[in-house]
């Protein structure tokens, strides 16, 4: 299986007691129109670190260092009917960053309380595995599409701690 490598970045916060994550809702191409994480294709010559941060300052105008991404995994999500969709996707957590998210050309940045995700607006997939990396697990997972490439057949989870 051949598949792009992706990153995506969730910052962190804790409001009055309240564990929060900024998401955004994709405003063009792949996936508009769902709420989906920070984050984008790994460019030629970028570490997996190195393109978290960039798409997360592309995306909301957010600074984030690489030293401040906690790894939360990988997740490869398999697309049988559209095998050119095929991701890889490394997963970071960070709680420190400098700056405002702002909407950008692509992304309305919002944030979410960790405990009532907005799943019914994003990628059903999410459910399956975004609250465990929210809460400190390291995901290997491989998600398997139906041929709709919405609804997931199956989860494959390599996790080992």
């Amino acid at each position: 299986m051949t598949a792009v490598a992706v990153t995506l970045c969730f910052l962190t916060r804790d409001v009055a007691g309240v564990p929060q994550v900024l998401l955004g809702t994709k405003k063009t191409g792949f996936g508009r129109g769902k709420i989906v994480g920070l984050g984008g294709h790994v460019e030629p010559g970028e570490t997996d670190a190195e393109a978290a941060c960039r798409e997360v300052h592309e995306e909301s105008g957010v600074v984030v260092l690489q030293e401040d991404l906690r790894d939360a995994g990988v997740v490869v999500f398999d697309f049988p009917a559209r095998p050119e969709w095929n991701m890889t996707t490394r997963l970071f957590v960070a709680t420190r960053w400098a700056g405002e998210p702002a909407e950008s050309a692509e992304i309305l940045p919002e944030w979410f309380d960790v405990g009532s995700l907005p799943v019914d607006r994003m990628w059903q997939d999410a459910s399956h595995w975004l609250p465990l990396a929210l809460n400190g697990s390291v995901l290997h997972l491989v998600v398997v599409l139906n041929e709709d490439n919405e609804t997931v057949r199956e989860v494959l989870d390599y996790t080992t701690r």
